[in-house]
């Protein structure tokens, strides 16, 4: 595919912020204009603190995304979209009793923007998963055609009211059982997203029936998780992306974009 004298400065504006040669500026926006929702744009994102990635970098990869909550307080969507925003997970719940203040801002302001979307919500290590499930339930609607809904699972050593660390038994099992009531209600499994160490202490690898979308900031997730197969990987969390004040999450898809458009069809709600 031949590239666009804009698109290919972009391209090259990404893969010199990889080389890990000191911060990367905000990339200069290219204008918010009407995109296809199944048009894939290409990324336009600096980085505050680069990694200097090896051979297999975050722009090797076609589809790229972000992830945001309430800490993303400004989000020019169109302005997003139009530089390589092709997909958003949005946190929308936490526990059994939060939701995240600007998700229904968020929400709302991606679908507009033909952004593909998907809701994700944050787990509590001190509520049993029925309750947390039926939370999410409630406060997030079955669309057709929106991303399927996230798991977030991490360890928690700075919560306020939560930090025990339970047996890796019991946490598989509470997500097994998360997976099983999102994978009802929402007609399509839901997605694993997952750290390093939580993933190793609780061998997540065990799961099944569910895509994993994996943290890796300083090594390429087959180094990170050797063997695991993955959907999602969250390379950055200093990302620079036209549209969004401050540092963001950036998120890159495994495959390409025909791959991308396939797993849509077979993953996306109905």
């Amino acid at each position: 595919m031949r590239l666009s004298p804009l698109l290919l400065i972009a391209s090259l504006t990404g893969l010199l912020a990889a080389c890990g040669g000191g911060p990367s500026p905000r990339p200069e926006a290219r204008p918010a204009v009407a995109v296809a929702p199944d048009q894939i744009t290409v990324a336009n994102f600096g980085d505050a603190a680069p990694h200097p990635w090896g051979p297999e970098t975050p722009q090797s990869h076609a589809v790229h995304g972000i992830d945001v909550a309430r800490f993303q307080t400004s989000v020019d969507w169109p302005l997003a979209r139009a530089n390589g925003v092709n997909f958003a997970f949005i946190k929308a719940t936490e526990g059994g009793d939060r939701v995240d203040a600007l998700f229904d801002s968020h929400w709302r302001g991606a679908a507009r923007a033909g952004v593909r979307r998907g809701a994700y919500h944050f787990f509590y290590h001190c509520r049993a998963p029925e309750e947390q499930a039926a939370w999410f339930i409630r406060n997030v609607p079955k669309r057709a055609g929106d991303l399927p809904p996230v798991i977030d699972m991490e360890w928690t050593p700075d919560s306020p009211t939560c930090t025990i660390r339970r047996p890796a038994t019991e946490i598989r099992a509470d997500a097994a059982t998360l997976i099983r009531l999102f994978t009802q209600h929402y007609g399509t499994a839901p997605i694993l997203y997952t750290t390093v160490d939580f993933y190793e202490d609780n061998q997540m690898w065990r799961l099944k029936g569910v895509d994993f979308w994996l943290r890796s900031v300083s090594a390429h997730p087959s180094d990170r998780y050797p063997g695991q197969h993955w959907t999602f990987w969250q390379y950055t969390s200093t990302g620079l992306v036209p549209g969004i004040a401050g540092n963001t999450d950036i998120n890159a898809y495994a495959g390409s974009a025909a791959d991308w458009g396939r797993w849509l069809a077979s993953r996306a709600q109905r």
